[in-house]
């Protein structure tokens, strides 16, 4: 994961250390003015140099701020990603079975929280630590029992911070899970609001949002209560130990054992530990909110891609399907099918009909791979499908489903969808296909109308013949028409149908539809229920042909 960031995070550390390297000798020069001034001489060049280190200092600090700020966007950039692509690889199975909104919440907050642990505190862990040991090295130099006690009273301050903030962890885990619900939960309302609205739930929905971040919050609060405790109870322990230091320092300097300009150093060394113990300090508790999104992404990346082993890449298909003693079932439900037989030839047009539940969008899954049999296999010209890569497979079938999935984009880019590349020629001829063109030649910017999220600016049968303009453009082999009328009204319906006639020309096409008027295009009409299919018709007349 980190392999393509080294060289600029190893740069970053390499500054950051050259910055704590520096600062070190600061209550050096400190004591050495002090000591000059104190001999009635203005140490011109000792101060020119001290100004030439805190340049440099400051050098080093803008160089290593504009390399982890680089750093920083190239790993949410580059890490997102790959968290996107990982997730898009995953069967639709595991997708059905969370909520959108905490996988938004995997690809946005946990990416954002490993970024900022990774830039914002485990690369700066390694300065930090060399400051401390530094500075309790040279307080050794000045004076050994000043520089014992500190060193015991440095790992004492740790244990102390860690028994604070022992609570930390399980309110990190806690926190990230019920965000991730809130966020679900307002990307689903939001997606619903038409029937919130329908059914006036606006005020229940906003109770139970306001119930998930009352949750949220008082997590945060708590959270927020341990981390408002260990940042003044670190700062006091640190004020104590400068104190500390000051009388001991001050009782060697009545003894004579520390000089005055020592004493100066003394201090400064002190006050310069107390920084990175601070920040030591909260180190903990980033760390138990980055182990919960990296134990998320990583539960996340573990998952298996759906299966894509085949390499055959047929640039044609004549489009014969088989369906073999197929078995499937839905993980933790009765099974759809135990022996399915169904063969279509090429050219053909069949439908399938059934009661709902019945499993007939199931089948189109089964032929698109979103999902695979238990038993049995099914055939595309003899050949079992899994040894079809998926991209050659799902290029020769078009899918037009119930449910049509449009982008909030114009109407030119949702049919363009079906054919990377497609010029607006072929757009339109398409959309003339599919007997779309007249309505969308009426809308206020032709083509180039935006048409909402999931098309809400159009009437359901406009997104159908949409959808269907975008598969026509794909030029499949095989079309899937899923319940294609469904949105329709009788009238609308009929002239669908007969429109289709030529559409449906030289493809096989399986239609699956509880309409009956739908079944005018079917070569075979075959009904499923209870995963056995039986024929119901025949049609008198055939399919025209090429």
């Amino acid at each position: 994961m980190l392999a393509p960031y080294r060289g600029a995070l190893l740069l970053a550390v390499a500054l950051l250390l050259c910055e704590s390297l520096v600062m070190l000798t600061m209550p050096w020069f400190a004591g050495r003015v002090a000591q000059a001034l104190l001999g009635g001489v203005v140490p011109g060049a000792l101060l020119l140099a001290w100004l030439g280190v805190l340049t440099v200092q400051a050098g080093l600090s803008f160089g290593n701020g504009v390399v982890l700020g680089s750093t920083s966007s190239r790993v949410v950039a580059d890490l997102g990603s790959r968290v996107y692509d990982h997730l898009q690889s995953l069967p639709l199975s595991w997708h059905q079975q969370r909520k959108r909104g905490e996988i938004l919440a995997l690809l946005v907050n946990d990416v954002w929280r490993i970024n900022s642990f990774l830039t914002g505190v485990l690369t700066p862990l390694l300065p930090l630590l060399v400051t401390c040991v530094g500075a309790l090295i040279l307080l050794l130099r000045i004076d050994l029992r000043v520089g014992f006690a500190v060193a015991v009273a440095v790992p004492l301050l740790t244990v102390i911070v860690k028994l604070l903030t022992r609570g930390m962890r399980p309110l990190a885990q806690a926190h990230l899970h019920e965000d991730a619900v809130k966020y679900g939960m307002a990307e689903q309302n939001l997606a619903t609001l038409p029937l919130i609205k329908a059914y006036t739930r606006e005020g229940e929905e906003s109770a139970r949002y306001s119930a998930q971040g009352d949750k949220v919050r008082m997590l945060e609060v708590r959270q927020q209560r341990i981390e408002s405790l260990l940042t003044p109870a670190v700062r006091w322990l640190a004020a104590a130990a400068v104190l500390g230091l000051l009388w001991v320092g001050g009782q060697g300097v009545a003894s004579g054992s520390i000089t005055a300009p020592e004493l100066v150093s003394l201090l400064l060394y002190g006050m310069l530990l107390t920084q990175p113990v601070s920040q030591l300090a909260g180190v903990y508790g980033q760390v138990q909110h980055a182990r919960g999104a990296v134990q998320r992404l990583m539960a996340a990346m573990a998952e298996a891609p759906e299966p894509d082993d085949g390499d055959l890449e047929p640039a044609t298909v004549s489009g014969r399907i088989a369906f073999e003693s197929v078995a499937f079932a839905y993980p933790g439900r009765t099974a759809v099918f135990a022996d399915l037989n169904l063969e279509i030839r090429a050219g053909e047009t069949v439908a399938i009909t059934g009661p709902n539940g019945a499993g007939k969008s199931t089948l189109a899954h089964l032929l698109l791979r979103f999902a695979d049999p238990s038993a049995g296999r099914i055939t595309l010209d003899g050949i079992d499908v899994r040894q079809f890569s998926l991209r050659s497979l799902r290029a020769h079938i078009g899918l037009v489903s119930q449910h049509v999935l449009l982008l909030n984009a114009t109407v030119a880019e949702n049919i363009g969808y079906g054919r990377y590349g497609a010029d607006r020629q072929q757009i339109e001829r398409a959309a003339r296909a599919a007997h779309a063109h007249e309505f969308i030649d009426q809308l206020p910017q032709g083509y180039e109308t935006l048409i909402g999220d999931e098309g809400l600016r159009l009437s359901g049968g406009q997104r159908q013949r949409i959808s269907l303009a975008r598969a026509l453009l794909k030029d499949p082999a095989i079309l899937i028409l899923d319940e294609a009328t469904s949105m329709f009204d009788p009238a609308g319906e009929r002239g669908f149908i007969a429109e289709c006639h030529e559409l449906l020309r030289s493809r096989t096409v399986l239609l699956i539809t509880h309409r009956p008027a739908s079944l005018a295009l079917a070569d075979r009409v075959l009904r499923l229920d209870q995963g056995e299919l039986r024929e119901e018709g025949v049609r008198v007349t055939e399919k025209p042909s090429s």
